[in-house]
């Protein structure tokens, strides 16, 4: 197979490793050659970020017809030699028809997964929905999403103290809401209390940033700050699916392939 191959850098088999994708491959990449719609969710297995993958499962399981999977969740591939989330990776996102990554920070597990999809094969079919996103091309608020997330930093500034934090937060809704963006100061202290109260600091991309924006560009990127807000973006996608299916009918992996052929 030529994902398997790729995957591994071309090296030679054992027996025994093939016999293991074999397996892989019987029971977990028939769900992804039928014609549900399949979702492969990316992002931290950590408490609580997994609990937002959850979220982002259970939202898209509500579409008719849907697979929303975890990696985690999977088969394991019991191999010592190779790099089996190089090749579990390599065959999931080659046969889903998409796939959605959830970023709150930009180190662990989640990292190169972005590496991976921000470009050719899979790019075209990805997702990305990163929290306290926003793209700031200068110094003005532009959307409530910027506020939020500038109203976040100040928040968890540690030169700061309560009241000058405080103080500057509302000089910041102040400032945004006299040049005309719609935004709630009782909403933005309420997220902020959320966050303070959970010890979330904001996320912090400073190696994604272009990525996201890359994603953004092509309408692809749905920037989050509250799990609720994340359902919501992730019910944006799946009504953009509803009726649609990303499948090929001359899909070349609707045959299984034996061992000997890996």
């Amino acid at each position: 197979m030529t994902v398997v191959h790729e995957a591994v850098g071309g090296i030679e088999l054992e027996p025994a490793e093939k016999r293991e994708i074999w397996r892989f491959t019987q029971c977990e990449l028939p769900y992804l050659w039928s014609q549900r719609t399949s979702y492969f969710i990316l992002g931290s297995y950590r408490d609580p970020h997994i609990r937002r993958l959850r979220a982002v499962q259970n939202e898209l399981t509500k579409q008719l017809g849907a697979y929303p999977f975890i990696m985690g969740d999977l088969l394991e591939l019991p191999t010592d030699r190779l790099n089996t989330f190089d090749i579990m990776f390599s065959l999931l996102a080659t046969y889903s028809d998409y796939i959605v990554g959830v970023f709150e920070k930009e180190s662990g597990g989640e990292a190169p997964e972005l590496g991976e999809i921000d470009d050719s094969p899979y790019f075209d079919k990805s997702y990305v929905f990163p929290r306290d996103y926003a793209w700031v091309a200068d110094e003005h608020l532009e959307s409530k999403r910027h506020v939020v997330q500038a109203a976040l930093e100040i928040a968890f500034a540690d030169d700061l103290t309560e009241d000058e934090a405080h103080s500057k937060i509302d000089s910041l809704i102040n400032r945004a809401q006299a040049s005309g963006i719609d935004i709630d100061e009782h909403e933005v202290w309420d997220i902020l209390d959320d966050r303070v109260d959970e010890e979330e600091e904001p996320a912090t991309y400073w190696v994604h940033l272009n990525k996201f924006r890359k994603f953004e560009l092509h309408d692809r990127c749905f920037p989050w700050t509250t799990e609720e807000e994340l359902r919501t973006a992730v019910d944006e996608l799946r009504r953009r699916h509803h009726g649609r299916s990303g499948k090929r009918m001359d899909n070349p992996g609707l045959r299984l392939p034996y061992p000997h052929a890996l």
